[in-house]
């Protein structure tokens, strides 16, 4: 019997590390499984405020039928006293006499009723405000848990694979060099390519360009029978529109 007693708690020490463990890593189920308590209590709750409010509204209609056989009673009496039947007016006034005792007893209970039911109401929305915000007190705990928890890991992460610029020095160096390579190939078919050009050669094809180019205004112009400007303004022309001329 003691071997399993022992064995026995063991295996409950077993499973409560296990559930301590299940509920430190899911703690959003914790919260979910509260929510779903206090709603079912909440349920329950309000089922009882539901009938103390069914007694309240059946006082409230019993009320209201007793006042009018009251009034009923009331009339019925000052009908028989004027028609002198005092025995009738008599036992209608003993009845009117006892409904109003019972009328007294059932305004006290629906006030009482009444009273009870506001009384439940709020604690019932103060019970609903102080869930609400105990909730949301532990969802902004847990998301900075969270935070903290994401923190921390990147940081063992970064400490794990700390490195300084120089550790890069070999690739950084290839680099360098690849870039130097491409750049003198392409430096040198640059000036291969300038020195191959003849410069005199593209400067005759410009020179005689332009004088092809003057040679067809001027046919233009004498087909038009229009006389060319540098023909038409003779050197006495120039010399009478010059500078020293003007004086």
């Amino acid at each position: 019997m003691a071997v399993m007693s022992r064995l026995g708690r063991l295996l409950r020490g077993f499973l409560g590390l296990f559930i301590s463990g299940l509920e430190e890593r899911n703690p959003e189920a914790l919260m979910e499984a509260a929510r779903q308590e206090f709603r079912q209590k909440m349920t329950q709750y309000n089922l009882a405020l539901a009938q103390m409010a069914g007694v309240a509204e059946r006082l409230k209609n019993q009320i209201k039928g007793k006042a009018s056989r009251a009034q009923e009673l009331e009339r019925r009496i000052l009908a028989n006293h004027q028609a002198g039947n005092m025995e009738l007016a008599g036992a209608l006034a003993r009845e009117l006499q006892e409904l109003k005792v019972d009328l007294t007893t059932d305004t006290n209970e629906l006030q009482e009723t009444e009273g009870a039911y506001q009384n439940n109401l709020r604690q019932a929305k103060l019970t609903q405000k102080e869930f609400e915000d105990r909730v949301h007190k532990l969802e902004t705990q847990l998301s900075q848990v969270k935070i903290k928890e994401a923190q921390a890991e990147a940081a063992a992460a970064l400490s794990s694979v700390a490195f300084n610029v120089g550790d890069l020095g070999d690739s950084m160096k290839t680099v360098e060099e690849v870039l130097a390579k491409r750049y003198e190939r392409s430096a040198g078919k640059a000036r291969v390519a300038a020195d191959m050009v003849n410069m005199d050669q593209i400067h005759e094809k410009e020179a005689e360009r332009k004088a092809l180019e003057q040679a067809a205004l001027a046919e233009f112009l004498a087909s038009q029978g229009i006389q060319s400007p540098s023909t038409a303004e003779s050197p006495a022309a120039a010399k009478e529109i010059g500078p020293s001329q003007k004086s």
